[in-house]
């Protein structure tokens, strides 16, 4: 998939650097050709002479350099490639890109493209998770970059948490999946998927039985055919699908700012199970039992309607699939479903125990649209996701 295709990988200032070099020797092994820039602060941690070897080409360096300037080099760089990748990209650069700055032959290149960008962020936890990170990365994806990661994992700093470069094979799927053709090539499309998990207290949670098994497979079906996939999960039994960007949230609050930070979407899969109410009154220290015999009062409250948000939203995707988990009157009750959030379709399916459809491996779906119920037949969850995503791809078009 990669054969002739030309990647200029820009390596950014972070221990996560030396992971470029797998990353280089995997993309050559794919047929890519690699033109790889260091920025400053990552010669702190890989030689150009290990990334010229890797790469089988000149390591670019120096805004400055004379001869390449001579000729324009570093616009004639930037425009060079089929996609330009960043590798790790750390803190530092994610917040000149946002900001328009071109100190250096990196920042100078990514501003001078037209080239696709995609950004592998790598970074401390808290540094990942601070505002004005977050902020930035809402800019860059506003800008049409697409983000790979990160992961929730140990650092070299001791800590543990979302900030860990993504893996060498799944940023290989997504660069491959960059350049996969198919109908929806082009295409942003939002997938949540997996339950939700509301505290009662630091060890306790309200949760429900969903797998994310369905909505993983969706994801990877519209992947399959090209789209450029946004999966917000929660904490799922099943692990996510390479090759789309992935954002890990636990409560439902969590996933509502989620969705909002990935708008704009050409179309929203909502397949996540939203617990309806969350712990108004969740404690912050563990509960005990006081020797009464009596359970603690909880007070609940509505979380979220996320569906409903993004059907009725100033940013509303062009086409918007909410799901129903029922375990009677399946039908009517997602039909009304539909009508009361304003999404385009509902997928509905009947959860009751004896189905073995929670947490199974089928799915037997009713796909409730404007023209009425149509019934499917019991699939693998693979199979009724590729049929959804086909679905989605003649309505996209």
């Amino acid at each position: 998939m990669l054969t002739d295709k030309t990647i200029l990988l820009i390596i950014g200032g972070g221990i996560a650097a030396f992971r470029s070099l797998e990353l280089m020797r995997r993309l050559r092994e794919r047929g890519a050709r690699v033109t790889p820039v260091l920025t400053p602060a990552a010669e702190q941690f890989v030689t150009p002479l290990s990334v010229s070897a890797l790469a089988a080409s000149k390591v670019y360096r120096d805004l400055f350099d004379l001869t390449d300037e001579a000729e324009m080099g570093h616009i004639e760089l930037s425009r060079a490639s089929d996609l330009v990748l960043v590798c790790p990209a750390t803190a530092n650069l994610m917040a000149r890109m946002a900001q328009g700055q071109a100190d250096d032959l990196a920042t100078t290149l990514l501003l001078a493209t037209d080239t696709p960008v995609m950004i592998v962020p790598a970074m401390n936890v808290r540094m990942w998770e601070h505002p004005a990170t977050q902020r930035n990365l809402a800019t860059l994806r506003g800008d049409g970059i697409k983000v790979v990661g990160p992961v929730d994992g140990a650092m070299a700093c001791g800590e543990f948490g979302p900030g860990r470069l993504s893996e060498v094979p799944d940023i290989l799927a997504a660069v491959e999946a960059h350049f996969a053709d198919g109908p929806l090539k082009g295409r942003h499309i939002l997938v949540t998927s997996g339950p939700t998990h509301e505290p009662i207290d630091p060890v306790r949670y309200i949760a429900n039985r969903s797998s994310g098994a369905q909505g993983t497979a969706v994801a990877a079906a519209l992947r399959d055919l090209g789209a450029r996939v946004t999966f917000v999960t929660g904490p799922a039994e099943v692990p996510p699908p390479e090759g789309v960007e992935v954002v890990a949230v636990e409560t439902a609050g969590q996933m509502r700012d989620a969705v909002e930070a990935a708008l704009p979407a050409d179309a929203a899969v909502m397949a996540a199970a939203v617990a309806d109410w969350r712990v108004a009154n969740a404690s912050g220290s563990k509960m005990k039992k006081d020797g009464s015999g009596n359970a603690p009062a909880l007070e609940f409250a509505e979380n979220p309607d996320i569906l409903a948000m993004v059907s009725q939203g100033d940013r509303r995707p062009h086409l918007v699939v909410g799901f129903a988990a029922e375990t009677d009157d399946v039908t009517a009750h997602a039909t009304a479903k539909r009508a009361r959030k304003g999404c385009d379709w509902i997928v509905a399916n009947d959860v009751s125990p004896d189905t073995g459809i929670m947490g199974g491996q089928e799915n037997a779906v009713t796909l409730i649209t404007a023209e009425g119920a149509e019934d499917w037949p019991r699939l693998s969850k693979a199979e009724t996701a590729r049929r959804l995503a086909e679905r989605i791809a003649e309505a996209l078009a």
